[in-house]
């Protein structure tokens, strides 16, 4: 097994970073957004941003996988 590329694991940090090392920036109730308070849209935007992220990882993986098994 291979190890992980350097940005697959920086995409894979990010959603981290933004969910658990951010709360002093977004902990608070105003402004609404959608309806929501901010702190609570701010958790469901990066949960689906995170999808987005592992996509992005797992894309990149397999280029990188596609072009070693190519490389003579």
């Amino acid at each position: 097994m291979r190890k992980p590329s350097p940005g697959a694991l920086l995409l894979a940090v990010i959603p981290f970073v933004a969910m658990c090392f951010s709360v002093a920036l977004w902990d608070r109730i105003e402004p609404m957004v959608f309806g929501l308070p901010f702190n609570l849209f701010w958790l469901i935007a990066w949960i689906v941003l995170s999808s987005g992220c592992m996509w992005l990882a797992y894309r990149l993986e397999c280029a990188r996988a596609t072009a070693t098994e190519r490389a003579p």
